[in-house]
């Protein structure tokens, strides 16, 4: 219980940083016109500003982002169907390469372009774009820099009665002739999709806050089951099932710390499914393959339970060879995946993970200590059952040696 306080504290702590990141800024002003409503976008600093035209179904939208480097690119669209990258329609402002001066063309991502057989390239978009343009923030004599801020301009005829639109951003460092390569594919860049309600300006995403919480819990409740739990119930076999005087207490012991790690896991694994439905743009390859290793050996072992052979059954030995190696695979699949979820949420420096490591390092050290008293008590047995057979050869000695002179 108090390890759990103490990471849950932490876990609280260290999510702080996550809401100032949501509550970011946005204008309705600009240069050109002023716009209605405006909302920030879940990454890169971008926001967006639009005006929506109910009775003509027409959207004027002003997509606010920045360059990452000189000759790099930033891009805009919507996608019609679908909240992700693959099918949107985009308008990308780049430096022209021949004259410097910035260019704003329109392309379509299709699934070639995203697994990069073709290049991107410019065509005419198949949806009613009224008008577009970009500008520099500082005007004509403004440069493309890093960090330079970008105004794209669109005017869209939608469809009518279809207010949440698909809005899909990104950037990337360079652009091939005038072929945008492919955008970083960081946590940050890989979260650039944002399902709105232009008619009420309300997200059709999980509410930022409460989403953030459901983010917590999930962390927490696998830090504690597949962290810390079950390499608890590992030690436990390991290390009490030798002390006579327990006597079964250590496997009903194992068995339920086990079980709670197992309960407590798949809420933790549903939560976490839970919340790459919400985020529809987001995808943790990694930490998604390791999380469904994890919970697919962890339910393998408790199965594993239900066919246990008794001691004198003679496929025993290989049920204990399963069962060792499918348990020592799940505690380092879950301690392994438990580092990546830290690096997910951003919180590969926060108190959160400083505290998970310090519950690890403790577990560590109390391992080394029960293994090295082991093989003390393990040596002393030896040595004990050593003496007694010579002792014992002794005595067979003597009495051999005591009836031969009879």
């Amino acid at each position: 219980m108090l390890i759990t306080s103490i990471l849950t504290f932490f876990f609280f702590l260290s999510s702080q940083p996550a809401t100032v990141v949501l509550s970011a800024k946005c204008t309705t002003a600009t240069a050109a016109k002023k716009f209605e409503k405006c909302t920030p976008l879940p990454s890169q600093d971008a926001s967006i500003a639009w005006t929506f035209h109910a009775h003509n179904a027409t959207l004027d939208v002003a997509f606010f982002g920045s360059f990452i480097s000189p000759s790099g690119w930033v891009g805009w669209g919507i996608n019609p169907t679908s909240a992700e990258m693959t099918g949107t329609r985009a308008l990308i402002a780049f430096p022209d390469p021949n004259s410097g001066q910035l260019v704003l063309l329109p392309y379509i991502i299709d699934p070639t372009v995203k697994l990069q057989r073709n290049p991107l390239l410019s065509r005419p978009l198949d949806v009613h774009l009224l008008s577009s343009s970009a500008a520099m923030y500082g005007g004509r004599m403004a440069t493309v820099h890093d960090g330079a801020t970008i105004q794209i301009y669109a005017s869209v005829k939608l469809v009518p009665n279809k207010t949440k639109i698909h809005f899909v951003w990104n950037r990337g460092v360079y652009v091939q002739g005038y072929s945008p390569t492919i955008h970083p594919t960081t946590i940050n860049d890989l979260a650039s999709v944002s399902t709105i309600d232009v008619l009420s300006g309300s997200s059709a995403e999980f509410h930022g806050s409460d989403f953030a919480t459901l983010k917590i819990v999930h962390g927490i409740l696998n830090a504690i089951s597949w962290g810390i739990m079950l390499p608890v119930g590992v030690v436990t076999a390991r290390y009490l099932r030798h002390v006579q005087s327990l006597g079964p207490t250590w496997f009903y012991a194992h068995a339920g710390i086990q079980l709670s790690t197992i309960v407590l896991g798949t809420i933790g694994f549903g939560i976490g499914l839970r919340l790459g439905e919400l985020s529809p743009g987001r995808v943790y390859g990694l930490h998604r393959k390791l999380g469904l290793a994890t919970f697919c050996l962890g339910i393998l072992q408790t199965m594993a339970l239900l066919f246990r052979p008794k001691t004198t059954n003679k496929f025993r030995r290989y049920w204990k060879s399963y069962h060792h190696f499918v348990g020592y695979a799940c505690v380092v699949l879950g301690v392994v995946n438990v580092f990546q979820g830290f690096e997910v949420m951003g919180e590969g420096r926060s108190y959160g993970k400083l505290a998970y490591c310090l519950c690890l390092s403790t577990l560590a050290g109390v391992c080394v200590a029960l293994e090295v008293n082991s093989w003390v008590i393990f040596c002393r047995k030896a040595k004990e059952e050593q003496l007694r057979r010579e002792g014992l050869m002794g005595v067979s000695d003597k009495f051999s040696g005591g009836s031969s002179t009879h």
